[in-house]
């Protein structure tokens, strides 16, 4: 079915995988919407759930025109979106993941609205860290990761303006009309395969737009192993990114070699006194730095939490994009050898 012929309005991708927490309240929040439902139809890319996911997406059939439990097979978040996309007929197209909350009652009709009126091929959304019913641990969470010291900087995703923008790191809706010009989510990305998709947007010269109206709230990590773990994944896909696109940011540079450093002058140490008062002091000054920001953050923000776990949470940030970003270099460098070393043989 083309998009002339299809009878819906909005297609809603949403690609998940253990989303049981989450996803029944997004849901419900989509069905509250003041839109028509027999407009709307929902593609759910199920990677393989092993909790109650599922059967949750399931139990939501029939309060939309349209709603469909599909495998995803990568189990991936860009293969899922390709899935949802390809099997969807919707001339507007808004991804969501399963964990958002939506603050708006308007938020479906603003984002029809605001393709109509701006002619834009994508839209972007800020999408802050901070919905109404997290515990003060995860505040902190959202608070640090966006500061300046945190994952903020050249984000708009914390943008407050209305506007035409770069798409690339806050593109998450899209005229049906831009995946036949640029193509579908790079599958090779398990994280950043919006920011890659959304850099081909920018460099195909569509126009995006940037409006307030379309903020959702994204839920921040509970845990500084799961912090840990999605700060990697960055770390990873912005990698992949770089290489794909020759495009090479100082900042993630500057993470991956400050890891490695770290981890030198910290073994050096335990052989070179130089080393250890070398190792101990730009340490402490590091420390130092993020007490002092911690602080003053508590105190901009009105919460003790960004003190309290600012010297965990900072470094776990910072170290977990560095490790992240070299993890994936050194496997690329490695298997580019190995290829290489085929090829002589």
């Amino acid at each position: 079915m083309t998009t002339a012929e299809s009878k819906y309005k909005l297609a809603i991708i949403m690609p998940v995988r253990n989303e049981e927490k989450f996803l029944g309240q997004t849901l419900d929040q989509i069905y509250l919407q003041d839109f028509p439902m027999d407009k709307i139809e929902i593609v759910i890319a199920d990677g393989f759930s092993t909790d109650k996911t599922r059967s949750i997406a399931e139990s939501f059939k029939g309060r939309f025109g349209s709603l469909k439990v599909l495998d995803n097979p990568g189990k991936v978040p860009s293969s899922g979106r390709n899935v949802g996309v390809k099997n969807s007929t919707a001339p507007f197209i808004l991804v969501l993941d399963g964990h958002t909350y939506i603050p708006s009652k308007n938020f479906l009709n603003d984002i029809v609205e605001t393709f109509e009126t701006t002619e834009a091929d994508c839209l972007c959304r800020p999408q802050p860290l901070l919905p109404p019913d997290i515990n003060e641990f995860e505040k902190s969470v959202a608070l640090c990761r966006g500061s300046s010291l945190g994952h903020n900087p050249g984000s708009e995703i914390y943008a407050e303006f209305d506007g035409e923008v770069d798409p690339t790191s806050s593109g998450a809706m899209y005229r049906r009309s831009v995946f036949d010009k640029i193509g579908y989510f790079d599958e090779q990305f398990d994280a950043c395969e919006d920011v890659e998709f959304n850099h081909r947007v920018k460099t195909a010269g569509l126009k995006s737009y940037l409006s307030q109206k379309l903020t959702v709230l994204y839920y921040p990590r509970s845990s500084i192993q799961g912090l840990w773990k999605q700060m990697n994944r960055y770390g990873m896909g912005r990698f992949k990114f770089a290489k794909k696109h020759n495009i090479f940011s100082p900042v993630q540079w500057f993470a991956g070699l400050a890891v490695v450093v770290f981890a030198m002058a910290l073994v050096l140490s335990f052989i070179s006194t130089t080393v250890y008062d070398v190792f101990r002091t730009v340490t402490a000054l590091y420390l130092l730095i993020i007490l002092v920001y911690s602080f003053v953050l508590a105190i901009k923000e009105k919460h003790l939490g960004c003190m309290l776990y600012g010297l965990l949470l900072f470094p776990t940030i910072h170290f977990g994009l560095g490790y992240g970003f070299l993890k994936v270099m050194f496997t690329y460098f490695k298997h580019k050898e190995i290829k290489e070393m085929e090829h002589e043989w």
